[in-house]
């Protein structure tokens, strides 16, 4: 318990840290998280009978994630260096080549079940690392012009709370199972106890940031709190389905790092669809 906390602590702190020293230190820090879980995916599939291509998955990945990156980037255009954002373009139209790399690196593999491999490398780039692509671009989002902490402090805030809540919740008052094929810990009354003090924070940080109503903050709370719940869910079937407790060992006492972020990787893009049809 005491490992737990302790890396709870500082795992909180580079979190905040992370949204809070600006757009250079946070488009890096998640561009590197987001390979980090990529590649602890890839570790766990490998457990099984596939094997995703890691050296071209974490390419196009990382090409992936820094032409949305700087797509989002509102004042990327502005930079001479960037020519009017024509290099922006030109880096999001070579995705694609890459992509096509993947499909052709298999021919040389010799490797049994092809599609497969081929499946299950694109998988990881879609779970892990769009998800952060959507993560960078809510500090882009509403009406704010240039880079805007709130929204993904708020979310992390939220999403944090929601764990929290519905844990303790669950502990204290949980009997009907939720999903217990999946997970069987977790009860219908601790995934409301989470989303009622996800909605709690969001009122509280609707008193400090003004970029939404109080109702919309408690919105954006309901989504995270039950897509949240929906993206652990599915991490847990993924961990069941080759039998491990734990995607990785990289967070002493709390497991890997798609055990922290599964909450992230499903509520982060219907959030930030919510946040773009709210404030425009």
């Amino acid at each position: 318990m005491k490992t737990r906390a302790i890396t709870g602590f500082f795992f909180i702190i580079v979190m905040l840290a992370s949204v809070l020293l600006g757009h250079y230190v946070f488009g890096a820090f998640y561009l590197v998280l987001s390979l980090f879980c990529l590649y602890e995916f890839y570790g766990l599939i490998k457990q099984g009978t596939a094997k995703p291509n890691l050296p071209m998955g974490l390419l196009c990945g990382a090409l992936l994630y820094i032409a949305f990156a700087l797509f989002t980037y509102k004042d990327a255009f502005a930079l001479p260096a960037l020519s009017q954002g024509r290099c922006v373009y030109k880096l999001m139209f070579l995705t694609p080549v890459l992509f096509g790399g993947i499909f052709i690196w298999e021919l040389f593999r010799k490797l049994d079940a092809p599609f497969n491999n081929i499946a299950y490398t694109f998988l990881g780039i879609i779970f892990t690392i769009v998800p952060f692509t959507f993560f960078h671009a809510l500090a882009y989002a509403g009406r704010f012009e240039g880079f805007n902490f709130h929204f993904p402090m708020a979310f992390l805030l939220m999403l944090w709370a929601n764990d929290t809540g519905a844990y303790l919740t669950g502990m204290g008052i949980g009997k009907h199972k939720l999903f217990e094929r999946h997970s069987p810990k977790k009860t219908w009354e601790g995934f409301i106890g989470g989303v009622l003090i996800s909605a709690g924070v969001a009122l509280i940080i609707s008193h400090f940031y003004a970029d939404l109503t109080w109702a919309q903050w408690a919105g954006m709370a309901v989504i995270i709190g039950t897509f949240g719940t929906m993206g652990d869910l599915v991490e847990s079937m993924f961990k069941r389905s080759i039998n491990v407790k734990d995607s990785g060992g990289i967070l002493p006492g709390h497991g890997g790092l798609l055990d922290r972020f599964d909450g992230l990787f499903l509520a982060v893009p219907v959030v930030y669809a919510y946040l773009y049809f709210i404030t425009n």
